[in-house]
């Protein structure tokens, strides 16, 4: 796992050495109460009191108060709780409280679930109000104006956490200021801490919450202020440590570990300067306009953190540059680490008012304050890898330099999904039921292929082809004539069906694909190889419909695989198969070794995509031997595996075992019942 190259940052760090020495002294040595009057908890209590001491130093904290708690999640509990606290009293006694919680349209998801949270439980039915964000991410002060003075608490941050913007505090604490409000105000400072210089006490700031695993220390420890004079109620009671504020014994070897790094900040002489920080993150940037054409920065460096780097790349989703950036082992992630496990637009980028492929695209690539210039050297040459791989699987349509491709590709987004069909000795391809997301995708696999798109083709009426058709250029005739469905109005083949019925075609190398009637306002194509001037049942392979439950009888047979355009359950296509039971789909790594000897003709089937193959670093020795089938090519291998005599057993591995899961799944739904994932992926058998 050494070999990995970490660019997630802000998400967490890996622990200084000299803390995670500390840690281990704690435990093994100086494993003391704090508070407990004996040698061994006042030994104890001096490594507290020496971690506080040093925080209230580089926090400048002065009178206000500062205590350890269990990270940034609980800080913010325990501010807003004080906030809400005050606010009832103010409302019990019939003063003018506010009426609004104010927080940025920006903040990390635990600040308005937190309001809501204690808004609801303590009665203060106060409204939640999310304060506007500019295009550069930067909080609408005009907007302040208008709500402060209404607010009963303001919440904000010092840097974002997806992009590293730094927010102007001088600014809104010189509109707080002027509204007249008495508003608590409270700032995230979890991505502050270490990369911008803080004096709390000579701020306006009610509340600071911190967080330890964002700076080289350990997950499960963190720091609360409190401005002195602000209204504070603890969130835990019970043992009166931290002087009454937060009870419960304290993370001695979290608080040691976490010591020793506010320690090596007060020094300077630990982590990279400040300038070194920006030379690391231009040298990534420039790395990444060489390796992705059209790579474009979600936020302006000049406003953020050096140690952040917010893109996205026309045409490529954010899953898949995860996935090939996964594959050459640079850790980075999709928006924040902190929301759900499957990628969605960026709420950050949302309210920034950037385009929807950019939010939804959007990888932020972060680093700790403990990189260094074999680090970012290494990743520059990852990242020029990765570029390399995306371009030779015709990802990024820069110039025709991949190799041209067969068979069915599929394409989908959100439970909708579009074809393609590939012939690679005639450079042509047709598009079916193209999704106007993946416009720029699909251009650049047919520029990147240097294909000939014979027709823009949908299973429903009045589907409008325009943008991509002018988005593919000279790579498609859009002055051809073409029926509501864009089937071509002139078409040289005429093909009889099982059914005997005719219906016109359009020859792609070596296979027909032909048009029906599905019903009014409907169509479908099925995809085969004809015989003479017929395509009987038995050669059609693929249908393509809107409805993956149509019903195509005798010109169709029980092995034709039904590809629809809505996929909602992501069961990639539907066949004549019943469901199988699911219960055995899953061999963690070492009950591959055992089925695997016990079934010497099983086949392991790769199904993450080329670029992932060819941006690998090289795998750990006895790694198996796979047949590569990505699996937006899978449905087209299906129909292989169904057709023969033979029913090997699949085993189906990729990543995380997350796409091995949908192809198991898919042939066990199509009747092969000897399918299987390998659970956890290579990740975990690696």
């Amino acid at each position: 796992m050494n070999n990995e190259i970490y660019l997630d940052g802000n998400a967490t760090t890996c622990i200084l050495p000299a803390a995670a020495l500390a840690a281990a002294d704690i435990m093994g040595q100086r494993y003391g109460n704090p508070s407990s009057s004996h040698g061994t908890g006042l030994r104890a209590k001096v490594v507290l009191d020496q971690a506080r001491q040093c925080a209230v130093r580089l926090l400048g904290v002065g009178d206000g108060r500062l205590m350890f708690n269990s990270g940034a999640t609980e800080g913010i509990q325990t501010a807003v709780l004080s906030a809400l606290v005050a606010v009832r009293e103010r409302q019990a006694r019939g003063e003018a409280a506010g009426s609004l919680l104010v927080y940025g349209a920006t903040e990390h998801k635990a600040v308005p679930e937190a309001l809501a949270h204690w808004n609801r439980l303590l009665g203060t039915n106060l409204k939640l109000t999310a304060l506007p964000v500019d295009g550069d991410g930067l909080h609408d002060l005009a907007a302040l104006r208008v709500l402060a003075p209404d607010a009963a608490m303001i919440c904000t941050m010092a840097a974002n956490n997806e992009t590293g913007v730094v927010s102007d505090l001088d600014g809104i604490a010189d509109t707080i200021a002027a509204s007249g409000t008495s508003a608590l105000w409270m700032v995230d400072c979890v991505q502050a801490l270490g990369k911008l210089r803080l004096n709390l006490a000579a701020t306006r700031i009610d509340y600071a919450p911190f967080s330890g695993h964002k700076l080289h220390a350990p997950k499960g420890v963190g720091m609360l202020y409190v401005r002195a004079g602000a209204p504070f109620t603890p969130l835990i009671m019970g043992g009166g440590q931290e002087a009454g504020q937060r009870s419960g014994t304290e993370n001695m070897a979290g608080i040691a570990a976490l010591g020793v790094v506010l320690a090596a900040l007060e020094r300077g002489d630990t982590f990279p300067s400040h300038d070194q920080l920006h030379g690391y993150r231009e040298r990534l940037a420039d790395a990444l306009r060489a390796a992705l054409p059209g790579v474009v920065f979600n936020h302006a460096f000049d406003k953020s953190l050096p140690t952040t780097i917010n893109f996205a790349v026309p045409g490529v989703s954010s899953r898949e540059l995860m996935d090939v950036f996964d594959a050459a082992r640079v850790r980075v992630s999709a928006g924040s680490a902190c929301s759900a496990s499957k990628a969605a637009p960026s709420y950050v980028l949302d309210a920034m008012s950037l385009p929807l492929w950019r939010s939804a695209g959007a990888i932020r690539m972060s680093f700790g304050a403990m990189v260094d210039e074999a680090t970012i050297a290494t990743a520059c040459q990852r990242i020029a890898h990765c570029g390399a791989a995306l371009r030779a699987a015709g990802m990024i349509a820069d110039q025709p330099s991949a190799e041209p491709d067969d068979g069915l590709l599929q394409l989908g987004v959100e439970g909708e999904c579009g074809w393609l069909v590939l012939d690679a000795a005639s450079r042509s391809c047709i598009v079916i039921d193209p999704l106007p997301t993946l416009t720029a995708r699909i251009t650049a696999i047919v520029r990147g292929h240097n294909y000939r798109v014979l027709a823009i083709v949908a299973t429903t009426a009045g589907a409008d082809h325009a943008p991509l058709a002018r988005s593919l250029g000279a790579h498609y005739d859009a002055q051809a004539m073409t029926d509501a469905f864009g089937w071509p109005a002139i078409t040289a083949h005429r093909l009889t069906l099982g059914d005997g019925a005719e219906v016109n075609a359009i020859a792609i190398g070596s296979q027909v694909l032909a048009q029906v009637s599905a019903g009014e306002g409907a169509r479908a194509y099925l995809l085969g190889s004809k015989d003479g001037a017929s395509l009987v049942a038995a050669d059609v392979r693929f249908a393509f419909t809107a409805h993956a439950d149509l019903a195509l009888p005798v010109i169709t047979t029980a092995q034709t695989l039904l590809c629809p355009t809505r996929d909602a359950r992501n069961q990639l296509c539907a066949g004549h198969g019943g469901d199988q039971a699911a219960a055995d789909l899953q061999l963690d790594s070492s009950a591959l070794e055992a089925f695997l000897q016990a079934h010497p003709g099983a086949v392991v089937v790769d199904v993450r995509e080329p670029y992932e193959f060819a941006a690998t670093v090289p795998a750990p020795a006895g790694a198996h031997a796979a047949q590569s089938v990505p699996l937006s090519r899978l449905v087209e291998h299906a129909s292989v595996w169904l057709r023969g005599d033979s029913r090997a057993p699949l085993v189906f591995v990729c990543r995380s075992g997350n796409r091995s899961m949908k192809a198991a799944q898919c042939l066990r739904r199509l009747g092969h019942t000897s399918s299987y994932s390998l659970t956890g992926g290579l990740a975990l058998a690696a």
